[in-house]
């Protein structure tokens, strides 16, 4: 082949002209819903049930979050999906200094019980199923939640859900951390431990390649980095004693969904094969266990500022790769998200094209309807063999833990994002509307913009609630999530009673970053 007319896709996999019967892997016939799920984990998948329909939302204040919680729910969601602002994110209350200018910005602010009350306003917890992207105060979200519902009278054994709770790939991609590695890793566990007896219906991690890719990783890296986190977090799960038949029915997956069709499908199919074989070579018998479960979000990155209309193609190539890949959630991304927060008319519209392609396209008729052919198969096996690669070289360096440490896995993403952006520049890779096919425009997008006044209010309501609550109570809690901190015992009784206690968010996080210290 002329190497002018040469292929490949963004994991360096070749792509032939024409794929016919010898290039499909020689593999035994297997079934949806059979190990090791390649074709996905239901038998007749969404002729059962539909994948379930999220929108991330989350702004400004509890109750401007809860209002478009309300609109979505109108609008034919069936699970909401919780953005929190970089303060929530990182263990810092809104009257913080380091607060200034981020408050309600990125997603909702919450300091305390008062504030999830308010998300949650007029919202029956026991019938929705929420998602809430959390990581470093992770533990925290979940116990104010767990308390709101409570208060509700609402038995939290049937709580349904999903926290992120994925720290690892915070010190790799995102920068959400506040600990170091290890004491959160300890968190983790001490997360699964507790839900396994007090939510078992909670899903306790949503292990993230979203935010790898995010941060320029090729598909191939996006799944074998996430695999390996997956597999860390099932280790440390063992060292603690924990029943992976029992807790690795819990674990679920977050990824993301790119433009190149086909190359999508095919890593999601991977990943199943993957994670099945790893769960069993880790002890999993039960197969429920060994099931890869998975939330995709279309992808962030891929959307232009430049002629932003062109994005809703873009998300329903990237929806239709979600699905055709066999995904358990979705969220849609609105056109004007690299502008900034989504209006309403952009969510309705990222919303209306997940109904559209689960209830006119066709594709949800039949599970895994690409199976068998040449293409996707041949590019399934290289896809396996990939990812497979990139974490045998984790293992070799002891594991995703150690290779964060090492700044392995940062430094091969950051290496990825600068290849393709010199694709971009170089016009090797066309992106319609931005290197290619460009219009002079003006910008005429509306764009959703917080006022900075959140900040004030958010400060009142943490005054108001530190002069009404019992303040040795508060200090009383507070100290004894220190001492679960120092002995080692698990932390989640102790931080659900602070949270019940009027304990804020930041103070929770103060007193464990005084016994953790924080990850430089």
């Amino acid at each position: 082949m002329d190497n002018s007319q040469k292929k490949t896709t963004e994991s360096g996999i070749e792509i032939k002209s024409v794929y016919n019967e010898t290039d499909r892997p020689n593999t035994p016939t297997e079934q949806p819903g059979e190990f090791p799920y390649t074709r996905g984990i239901q038998p007749d998948m969404y002729r059962g049930k539909l994948w379930t329909m999220r929108q991330y939302a989350g702004f400004s204040t509890a109750e401007a979050s809860n209002e478009r919680y309300h609109y979505l729910l109108k609008q034919g969601v069936s699970g909401l999906s919780v953005a929190f602002d970089l303060p929530t994110q990182i263990g810092y209350d809104s009257d913080h200094a380091l607060a200034e200018g981020e408050v309600g910005k990125v997603g909702v602010a919450i300091d305390s019980i008062e504030d999830m009350r308010q998300l949650f306003k007029g919202i029956p917890l026991e019938s929705v199923s929420t998602s809430m992207t959390i990581n470093a105060t992770g533990f925290i979200l979940l116990s104010l939640y767990a308390a709101v519902a409570k208060e509700q009278g609402v038995d939290i054994k049937k709580l349904n859900g999903t926290i992120q709770n994925d720290i690892l790939k915070e010190y790799a991609a995102r920068g959400t951390y506040i600990y170091p590695p290890r004491p959160s890793m300890r968190i983790i566990t001490d997360i699964f431990e507790w839900c396994s007896h007090e939510m078992p219906k909670w899903n306790t991690i949503s292990i993230s390649g979203y935010h790898i890719r995010e941060a320029g990783s090729t598909a191939a890296q996006e799944i074998a980095f996430t695999l390996s986190n997956g597999k860390a977090y099932v280790q440390a799960a063992l060292e603690k004693g924990l029943d992976i038949n029992v807790f690795g029915k819990r674990l679920s997956f977050f990824f993301n969904a790119h433009n190149n069709l086909f190359e999508e499908v095919a890593k999601f199919r991977a990943a199943r094969r993957i994670w099945a074989n790893l769960m069993r070579d880790l002890g999993a018998t039960d197969p429920k266990a060994c099931m890869l479960r998975f939330h995709t979000q279309t992808g962030g990155s891929t959307l232009t500022v430049q002629q932003p209309l062109n994005n809703i193609a873009r998300v329903t190539i990237q929806t239709l790769a979600a699905v055709l890949g066999g995904t358990q959630s979705l969220h849609t991304n609105g056109y004007d998200e690299a502008l900034g927060l989504p209006t309403e008319e952009a969510a309705r519209i990222a919303l209306r094209t997940q109904q559209i392609v689960a209830f006119e396209s066709g594709v949800a008729d039949t599970a895994d309807p690409l199976a068998g052919s040449y293409f996707i198969e041949s590019l399934t096996e290289e896809m396996e063999q990939k990812a497979r690669a990139w974490m045998q070289q984790i293992d070799e360096k002891g594991g995703s833990v150690s290779a964060i440490e090492q700044e392995y896995m940062q430094r091969e993403i950051a290496r990825s994002a600068y290849i393709y952006l010199r694709k971009v520049e170089s016009k090797e890779q066309i992106v319609v509307g931005q290197n290619a096919y460009t219009t002079k425009e003006s910008l005429q997008t509306p764009i959703l913009k917080i006022d900075d006044s959140i900040r004030q209010l958010q400060t009142e309501r943490l005054e108001n609630l530190k002069a009404q609550r019992n303040a040795a109570t508060a200090s009383q809690c507070l100290e004894s999530v220190r001492h679960k901190a120092v002995s080692g015992e698990n932390l989640m009784p102790s931080v659900l009673e602070a949270v019940e206690n009027n304990c804020t968010l930041g103070e929770i996080s103060d007193v464990l970053r005084a016994v953790f210290g924080e990850h430089k």
